[in-house]
């Protein structure tokens, strides 16, 4: 006959007795030092002499202290103390019940949980996926333990309490927004410690550090905060992103490419969304980490310059065929030159810091050019040029190189992808590129256009993308290497202009001197331009 002794008579131990019978104990008694009817054969103390007739036995007392106690006396006395789980309730296969625990009726324990001995998991209660609820704890009636919570030991959750995640602190995480984001990803409970990450102007970025098998903390993911001054609509970036990516990963596979090293893999937050919203209404996004990969800042030696030409060509070679009309324009007219032109008028019409009368050298040479701000985009309205599916971002900076062999492993900084012109992508990688110094040198003296680099760039660039071009679109290249030069710098000018709103400064005047080194690159392109024509015309 299988037989289960209680200690308690009270009003818990009834249920639980109830319980075992449904479980199919066909003989339950009683230990309880007040309680006196025909169920109850003697006082707690008794337990030890009652193991042999009965040696299956639970202590079912509401109270904390008592539960535990009596459970651990059991255990030491060796008898068999099972997990009571009532038939309604609803326990996941991966849930670990640790000895005497109780989970009543209509309870849920999901997935990845731990119940410890002596735990009460009251009726109606939820424990959700992750959490801990430690020995002679108490779940009460209806209450709700979150995801990756740790109720500790002895305490009582209130019935219809709601317990929200129990957060542990990680080295590096400065701020509830950053904290928010790591555990909205799943990383909060395995997180080692987080730390800046990149050398980018817009976004905020954290490398986030995962113990590995190895027992070394090692870098797995890459977290970044959108910047929503720029990035209006980080639902659209984010659509974009997902969508190329994921059609990325399918060309690669076809080309037997290494599918986690060859293209960004953006990950989803744990309920599904693209990103992660922070009270403070900002979105984060995650995405694995590309290991033993490195990022330049400029050029170093010519190799490097034509292994991002092969990338940049590449890239735009593998999206020839994903429909460029189905892209988001995160910003619009991004790369019209045009309308740039025009917002640098308006900037230089307001004056709002008062910062013209520092730079009318510079506001002259913008404004001689404006004609020259049309010569692409009047084309594409033509129908001469046509949109295709580009980065719009094609700095040196925004490739990974293999570390070990200095090859070109993959394009990242993807939020700018959007519909538009060869020509701009071309061009804005001569523009960071082909030039003799990084973009924010003051002393001019050492900026200049390298059209050695440019030749370099034009091979590795056409060897990729010559098959997919247009011979418009190749004409167009010299352009856009002049135009997305000029472009860069309005820009730049026209954000000092403004107070510095969108680019990330360190001193007062470092949009001015960005300004400066890309207005003697368009000068020096403009003495070279008929040797840059005729180099495309070469391959």
């Amino acid at each position: 006959m299988k037989s289960l002794l209680i200690l308690g008579a009270g009003g818990f131990g009834r249920m639980v007795a109830e319980t075992a019978q449904a479980l199919g104990y066909e003989k339950v008694v009683f230990l309880d030092d007040a309680v006196k009817d025909e169920a109850v054969i003697g006082m707690c103390c008794d337990y030890e002499i009652r193991h042999k007739e009965y040696p299956v036995a639970v202590a079912a007392f509401g109270n904390n202290k008592m539960r535990l106690y009596w459970t651990d006396k059991l255990l030491e006395e060796g008898y068999e103390v099972p997990a009571i789980v009532h038939p309604s309730a609803v326990v996941s296969p991966s849930a670990v019940l640790e000895p005497g625990c109780f989970v009543m009726q209509r309870a849920v324990v999901n997935t990845n949980t731990r119940i410890g001995r002596a735990v009460l998991v009251n009726s109606g209660a939820i424990v959700d996926h992750n959490s801990a609820v430690c020995a002679g704890a108490h779940v009460g009636l209806g209450s709700v333990v979150k995801s990756d919570c740790t109720i500790e030991s002895g305490r009582k959750v209130e019935a219809g309490e709601v317990i929200f995640s129990t957060r542990r602190k990680i080295e590096g995480v400065d701020s509830r927004s950053l904290e928010d984001a790591v555990y909205a990803f799943g990383f909060g409970q395995q997180c080692s410690y987080v730390k800046p990450f990149g050398e980018g102007h817009i976004n905020e970025t954290y490398a986030v550090y995962m113990p590995g098998a190895d027992g070394k903390d090692t870098p797995l993911y890459v977290l970044q905060r959108i910047n929503i001054n720029v990035f209006k609509n980080p639902d659209q970036v984010m659509a974009n992103i997902f969508g190329v990516t994921e059609y990325l990963r399918s060309m690669i596979r076809e080309e037997g490419g290494d599918l986690d090293r060859e293209a960004l893999s953006y990950i989803k937050t744990k309920s599904g969304e693209s990103y992660f919203e922070d009270a403070d209404g900002q979105p984060w996004r995650c995405l694995h980490y590309v290991p033993d990969s490195v990022c330049y800042q400029m050029v170093e030696r010519p190799e490097q310059f034509y292994q991002s030409a092969l990338s940049f060509g590449h890239f735009l070679k593998q999206l020839g065929d994903y429909p460029a009309e189905s892209l988001y324009e995160t910003i619009p007219k991004f790369h019209d030159t045009v309308k740039r032109f025009h917002d640098f008028k308006d900037a230089l019409r307001k004056d709002v810091k008062n910062r013209a009368r520092l730079c009318r050298e510079e506001i002259e040479f913008v404004l001689a050019r404006e004609d020259d701000c049309g010569v692409l985009m009047k084309q594409l309205e033509e129908g001469i040029l046509p949109l295709r599916v580009t980065h719009n971002d094609t700095k040196l900076n925004n490739i990974l190189f293999d570390k070990n062999t200095g090859e070109g492993l993959c394009i990242i900084d993807l939020d700018t992808i959007m519909p538009g012109l060869a020509a701009n992508d071309f061009g804005d990688s001569i523009r960071f590129g082909a030039s003799t110094a990084e973009e924010d040198e003051k002393d001019l003296n050492k900026v200049h256009f390298d059209i050695e680099l440019y030749r370099i760039y034009v091979k590795g660039y056409l060897e990729m993308a010559k098959d997919v071009l247009t011979p418009a679109e190749n004409a167009s290249l010299p352009w856009g290497a002049r135009l997305m030069t000029l472009e860069c710098g309005m820009r730049f000018l026209a954000d000092f202009l403004q107070g510095d709103v969108y680019f990330k400064t360190t001193y007062p005047e470092h949009n001015l001197v960005r300004a400066r080194t890309q207005f003697r690159l368009v000068k020096e392109m403009e003495e070279q331009f008929d040797e840059m024509q005729k180099i495309v015309e070469t391959f």
